[in-house]
């Protein structure tokens, strides 16, 4: 117990890092303020297209730090098959969940989750993207 307490103290925002109790169920069904966040296939981290959407959602955030942000990661079917793409759909969310927290937004106002390609939409290839949605106050 002690060495968890003691790598808990050695890494300063672990403990910080869990979110709120939210849920993101639903989220896929709100329009105002959502990015697509493009990512090339097969890739898990976002690629330079991916920086535009990325800092606006950010920026969105930072200025209203009341609201709770969905972070709902997509994989195309062709990209490994049903598990894997579950997988790297979890790995894009965590990803961008990481470059939001790098940008200034709070990690713990932040759920990161896999979601299945047929709920994907957006105006890059939804299979290959990531949806950051701004929750209602």
């Amino acid at each position: 117990m002690i060495p968890i307490l003691a790598a808990l103290l050695l890494l300063p925002g672990l403990a910080l890092a869990q979110p709120r109790p939210f849920t993101c169920v639903g989220a896929e069904q709100l329009e105002d303020d959502s990015f697509a966040i493009p990512f090339p296939r097969g890739a898990a981290a976002p690629g330079p297209a991916a920086r535009t959407n990325l800092e606006a959602a950010a920026d969105r955030a930072k200025r209203e730090p009341e609201r709770l942000i969905c972070v709902l990661g997509h994989a195309d079917p062709q990209e490994g098959g049903a598990q894997a793409g579950v997988q790297l759909a979890a790995k894009r969310a965590g990803a961008v969940a990481e470059a939001l927290a790098k940008l200034g937004v709070e990690r713990d106002r932040i759920r990161a989750e896999a979601r299945r390609a047929a709920f994907a939409r957006g105006a890059v290839p939804a299979e290959r993207s990531v949806t950051v949605v701004l929750l209602p106050p």
